[in-house]
């Protein structure tokens, strides 16, 4: 008889959907010199960013897998596939899109979202390569970019050559220096000083093949006074095989400018997602960070604000759930360097199962960033008795006039809640659904709604069989 606490493999739905495994090019498993190189001829790219992917090798090679945190000793590269180009061309026009994949993003609601001018601008990445991308044409009318990041490269490569990793070093760790090496697709936008994008530009990543790694790269440059926000999402179907995730997430927000970046990433169970964003944020400008990190087997992502400016501000929400078998390693990192800057973290975390959540932070104070406040919020919620939560803050302030709060609970649902609401005849599982959505519903209203839909959606999809 199955334990009460005990959880199956939960059916994901659409999003275990697979369609089989073709390509146009691919390379083989592995990583070296040659694949690097052979990467960088298949995108006849410019001479300095293949210099740039083998410092970023050799710097791999170099460097150990973290010492703290999730066991990492599975990754293996020699298993892994680098680059998977689509049998498909970057298309203006979804009906130009092979039908596949088509059907893929129609089933995840892509092209929907933009027909009823919920999204200002699409990209969807299928596998290495981006097969989709538009943007509204008041928007190029305003010298707003929004394109994949292959063709930022070729037609706007003096300002992807000025911020290519600035915001991002190589060095930073083993799987940094992994995305440097094999980067391929992602996203690059440009907004000119003053310009606000006022409806949502979304890129979707869709990781199809089975034991490959997606390595995206989106860089992201708002100009003083500009408005943005943009919606990133990701999915993968499981497969019995390593994948990996190694993206990287590099942000520009000028003086007075406003950028929101909203993620849920979806992935299965058999992912290493391992994550690296970023933002430069200068005076009086603003990143407000809104995510949701959901499937994986392991999950290590760690969204920094540098607050280069005086005045400069940062806001991150963000939610992660935990279910059998998975780690979800995930927080909030804030560089104090500049006067008068806030930021707030408030982190909520949920687990089941077995399963392991933590919240891992850093809020630094320099020592001339004066008048400083900063207050982080974490919550951890656990479902049954076999399940773990962390709270791992540093906090590390080396002047006196900084107003800092932090605050963290950790607890499991109280069995006087569960019965008082039995008692107004809502059964046990639904009872906790709803207690676990209210707790969930702060970062809810952060998203856009077809997004917040989303993640109750797969909060519900977590909740079956954990009860029961």
């Amino acid at each position: 008889m199955r334990k009460k606490t005990e959880i199956q493999d939960m059916d994901r739905g659409i999003y275990d959907e697979r369609n089989p495994f073709t390509y146009r090019k691919k390379t083989e498993q592995g990583l070296n010199e040659s694949i690097v190189r052979q990467i960088s001829a298949e995108k006849n790219e410019p001479a300095w960013m293949l210099e740039k992917r083998l410092e970023a090798l050799k710097i791999f090679n170099e460097k150990e897998n973290p010492s703290w945190g999730p066991d990492l000793s599975e990754v293996d590269m020699d298993k892994v596939i680098t680059y998977i180009r689509p049998d498909a061309d970057l298309a203006a026009d979804w009906n130009d899109v092979p039908e596949e994949i088509r059907s893929t993003f129609d089933k995840l609601g892509i092209p929907e979202a933009e027909k009823e001018a919920m999204l200002s601008g699409v990209g969807a990445q299928y596998d290495s390569e981006v097969v989709y991308h538009s943007i509204q044409q008041h928007l190029l009318d305003q010298g707003v970019i929004y394109t994949d990041f292959e063709t930022g490269l070729h037609e706007y490569e003096d300002i992807v050559k000025e911020y290519f990793g600035k915001c991002i070093n190589p060095s930073l760790h083993k799987y940094a220096a992994l995305h440097y090496a094999v980067w391929s697709g992602g996203s690059f936008v440009y907004v000119p000083e003053g310009v606000d994008v006022d409806v949502p530009l979304q890129s979707y990543f869709r990781l199809n093949a089975p034991g490959a790694g997606q390595f995206e790269h989106t860089l992201i440059i708002i100009e003083k006074g500009a408005k943005c926000h943009f919606i990133e999402g990701c999915s993968a179907p499981k497969y019995n095989a390593l994948n990996l995730h190694a993206g990287a997430v590099e942000l520009f927000v000028k003086d007075d400018a406003t950028l929101r970046y909203s993620t849920i990433e979806n992935w299965s169970r058999n992912m290493y997602n391992l994550n690296t964003k970023r933002a430069i944020v200068g005076k009086n400008g603003k990143i407000q960070w809104v995510s949701g990190s959901f499937g994986s087997k392991v999950s290590m992502l760690y969204p920094m604000s540098v607050l280069a400016g005086d005045g400069a501000q940062n806001e991150y929400t963000g939610i992660s759930f935990a279910g059998a078998g998975q780690n979800i390693d995930t927080g909030a990192q804030v560089i104090h360097a500049a006067n008068d800057t806030k930021s707030s973290i408030q982190s909520k975390s949920i687990s089941k199962g077995g399963g392991i959540g933590v919240y891992r932070g850093l809020v630094k104070v320099a020592d001339d960033a004066k008048h400083t406040k900063s207050t982080v919020s974490c919550e951890s919620l656990m479902l049954d008795d076999l399940s773990r939560q962390d709270t791992i803050p540093a906090i590390d302030i080396h002047n006196r006039d900084v107003d800092f709060g932090h605050e963290a609970k950790i607890g499991r649902i109280s069995d006087e809640v569960i019965f008082y609401l039995m008692t107004r005849g809502i059964p046990e599982e639904e009872a906790r659904a709803t207690v676990v959505r209210g707790f969930a519903d702060p970062i809810a209203k952060e998203l856009p709604l077809e997004y917040a839909v989303e993640m109750n959606n797969l909060i519900s999809l977590e909740l079956e069989g954990s009860i029961g």
